[in-house]
């Protein structure tokens, strides 16, 4: 799946089966956040979830932190 970068940031919208896989889903990427020490601002509405990914310690731009953590989102779809 492709990420946009838009207004600074890689974006990305996934969609799900059901709302119970989409949290599944966030837990993973959480897990996989915290060892890596950064973290998406993000949003779920049912079946949806929606990734933002920009580092805000370099003045919120698209950085290779950005980069890294969305291959390893990609890895769980």
């Amino acid at each position: 799946m492709n990420w946009k970068e838009e207004n600074n940031a890689l974006c990305k919208t996934v969609a799900f089966k059901n709302f119970s896989e989409a949290f599944a889903f966030m837990t993973q990427v959480a897990m996989i956040a915290e060892t890596q020490n950064h973290h998406p601002i993000w949003s779920n509405e049912w079946n949806k979830v929606h990734l933002k990914l920009t580092t805000h310690s370099e003045g919120n731009v698209v950085t290779e932190k950005d980069r890294k953590l969305a291959a390893a989102i990609d890895e769980l779809l």
